[in-house]
């Protein structure tokens, strides 16, 4: 990397206990009616959030990366559930198109990036040059290299320039993965997220462990740290990314407006066209009386 680059190593360069997925599953557990209960609560803080990124016009960036089938879209999906998509998106990158290769790295990247008054999740980053593309060949050892030299100083101009950066590692274990594999392998709602790099990555553990140290070895750095999320529980791992997501920037209760509903007006010399002359879907279940079900409104 050269002395320049040597100033931008990671303090945790030694330890290297801290960056080392198990290879056993960790069998901790929640119930679902706690589960639940604590999911409620954090997403009524996370609209606070939400209300109070808008208020003070933040712009606000989550990098979640990890293992194939760690659960980053998951603890995603529970973000943005409650949350206005207009204020509230994710960034989720496709193969760059030949154009794009032909651009600066980090460019199609920075199209994402939010306006003030936003939050960005992104599904996978500009890291994926440091984790598949190195692992699979897909960029040339210069282009790793330059990579390395290059985000410490990306991100910090992106911190610079007032972006909240935050950056997650879901960390799974060689067993929980396997299962999650099988599991996708087997059920046709999820088929479609096992993908042929999942199966190549699946051959290539220590490799993907080697590309994830070396990542953490340049940009685990004091400004923009990477958060290990241990992922091997997923309701877990979703409970306490979004509780950390949400000690991390501090915010306010925002008041509003209390919204009054008024009486609706009525207006009876308007008579409505007959409701025969409407198309209606077919009602294919509420209406079977075959089913067992059919008396129970729950």
């Amino acid at each position: 990397m050269g002395k320049d680059h040597e100033k931008h190593h990671s303090e945790h360069e030694g330890n290297h206990l801290k960056h080392v997925e198990p290879e056993k599953k960790d069998h901790i557990l929640i119930s679902n009616k706690r589960y639940n209960k604590e999911l409620r609560k954090l997403e009524i803080e996370l609209i606070k959030l939400q209300e109070w990124v808008k208020y003070k016009k933040l712009k606000v960036v989550v990098l979640f990366e990890g293992r194939d089938a760690a659960g980053k879209g998951g603890v995603i999906k529970r973000i943005t559930e409650p949350l206005n998509p207009r204020s509230c998106r994710i960034a989720a990158l496709g193969t760059p198109t030949e154009k794009e290769k032909t651009e600066w790295y980090f460019q199609r990247y920075v199209k994402h990036l939010p306006f003030g008054s936003e939050i960005v999740l992104f599904d996978r980053s500009w890291y994926n040059r440091a984790g598949v593309e190195h692992v699979m060949g897909f960029c040339t050892e210069d282009q790793y290299q330059e990579f390395f030299r290059s985000c410490p100083e990306f991100e910090q101009m992106l911190i610079r320039s007032g972006i909240v950066l935050i950056k997650y590692w879901f960390s799974v274990s060689d067993e929980e993965q396997e299962i999650r594999f099988q599991e996708r392998l087997n059920d046709p709602t999820k088929s479609w997220k096992l993908s042929p790099m999942d199966v190549v990555s699946r051959e290539k553990w220590v490799e993907y462990s080697k590309a994830k140290d070396e990542m953490f070895k340049y940009t685990d750095l004091k400004d923009s740290p990477w958060y290990v999320v241990p992922a091997d529980n997923q309701k877990l791992a979703r409970l306490n990314c979004i509780s950390h997501l949400l000690s991390l920037i501090p915010y306010e209760h925002v008041p509003a407006d209390p919204i009054v509903l008024l009486p609706r007006k009525a207006n009876p010399a308007y008579i409505r066209p007959p409701i025969s002359d409407q198309t209606f879907v077919p009602d294919r279940y509420g209406r079977n009386k075959d089913d067992d079900d059919a008396s129970d409104p729950d």
